[in-house]
């Protein structure tokens, strides 16, 4: 029986790792935690959590950001975060096609499309 997700892993491009360090910590408020050791060693790309959720970034050569696939972080605060992203310059496109939540679609720094939701009620 499945019973939650246990990481996202997002691509980017070579170089990116501390353009996304800023967005994942600073705006999102994520923490950077160490890769174990076996995995450090294959080199690049960086991991965070925020409580359960792991994020990991993996880095490609030949990066190319998806058009509509996407990670969806579910949030409280929903327009504090949406406030946080537009300030770092980041897009904010509201969506109100889902029941029974308010949700936005934004983009991190090298183009991978996320999803921000949070239930109402």
């Amino acid at each position: 029986m499945l019973t939650a997700f246990d990481h996202v892993l997002l691509a980017a491009p070579p170089g990116s790792e501390d353009a996304l360090r800023g967005y994942y910590v600073d705006v999102l408020g994520m923490t950077e935690m160490p890769k174990p050791p076996a995995l450090a060693a294959r080199g690049q790309g960086r991991w965070f959590r925020a409580g359960s959720v792991q994020l990991h970034l993996g880095i490609e050569g030949d990066f190319r950001p998806p058009k509509k696939a996407h990670s969806g972080l579910r949030v409280t605060g929903i327009e504090t975060y949406a406030h946080r992203i537009r300030t770092a310059g980041a897009p904010v496109t509201w969506d109100d096609n889902l029941p029974g939540h308010r949700r936005f679609y934004s983009e991190d720094p090298v183009g991978n499309r996320l999803e921000f939701l949070e239930p109402l009620g």
